[in-house]
Parts: structure tokens; C-alpha cells; sequence
């Protein structure tokens, strides 16, 4: 790594600390924690989200959802395929038939609820670091 004392980029050295990028480690390093965690139930981590966020809300609009959960509506639309083709959501009546809206099926709610203690474990461990087993260090 370039340092201070480098004629050819001190102004960059300190972009070895940036904020930006720290946090996207940080996001990532989250994400892994509950895709571990999440994967023996068939699930990813936005896909529980979705689940949850299905079940606070009820039905809703697919824009509405994409923007709670602070995802891309074409991105939330392709997610919520799949997860209509695993029978988990399907689609909820609305007023406006330009408006597409998602539910939770009742296989949804079962997915959500078997999953549920494996999400709590990994949200208690950032509360408390040191207290999640990773499936690398499962013997």
C-alpha cells in the first residue's frame, strides 16, 4: 500500500480508510452471517425480509415493498417470482388493477415461522459478538 511518505500519491493514503467501503465490508460480512444461517431453510436473506415484511404488513404493492426493504422494483419483482414459484407468496387483490400486490401463502408462513430461530440467532449474536457458530466452525 502506498504510505505518506510516497511522492507519487500521498493524497490517496488515506482513502485506505474510506468510510464508503468499510461499510459495504461490514454490509457484506452481515448478509454472509444470516445467508449461513438462512440456507438450511431454503431461504436467503431478502427473501426473509420479504417474508417478514409480508406478514407485518399484509398485502402489498410490489413498489411498496421494494421500497421498505430498499431494493430495486425490477429486483423485488424477479425475487418475488421465485418466491411465488416456491408457493411462499402469491398475488393479493387491490382496487387498481395497474397496481400488483404480494401476500404471504400459508407455506410462506411456515417458511417464515421455521425460520424464524435461526434469523433471531444471528440478530442476538451481532447484538452480543461471539455468541453465533458459523458453519465454518462446525466440526
Amino acid at each position: 500500500m502506498n504510505s505518506p511518505s510516497n511522492p507519487e500519491m500521498p493524497k490517496f493514503y488515506e482513502t485506505k480508510d474510506c468510510y464508503c467501503l468499510e461499510a459495504r465490508r461490514q454490509a457484506r460480512a452481515i448478509t454472509r452471517l444470516y445467508e449461513e444461517k438462512l440456507r438450511p431453510h431454503g431461504l436467503r436473506a431478502t427473501q426473509f425480509s420479504v417474508l417478514a415484511t409480508l406478514k407485518l404488513k399484509g398485502p402489498t404493492p410490489v413498489t411498496e415493498l421494494a421500497d421498505f426493504l430498499v431494493l430495486e422494483r425490477t429486483t423485488m419483482t424477479r425475487g418475488a417470482a421465485v418466491m411465488e414459484k416456491k408457493g411462499w407468496i402469491e398475488p393479493a387483490a387491490t382496487d387498481d388493477a395497474r397496481v400488483r400486490a404480494w401476500q404471504l401463502t400459508q407455506l410462506g408462513k411456515n417458511k417464515l415461522e421455521e425460520a424464524y430461530p435461526s434469523w433471531k440467532e444471528v440478530q442476538q449474536s451481532l447484538k452480543n459478538p461471539g455468541t453465533v457458530q458459523t458453519d465454518k466452525e462446525t466440526p
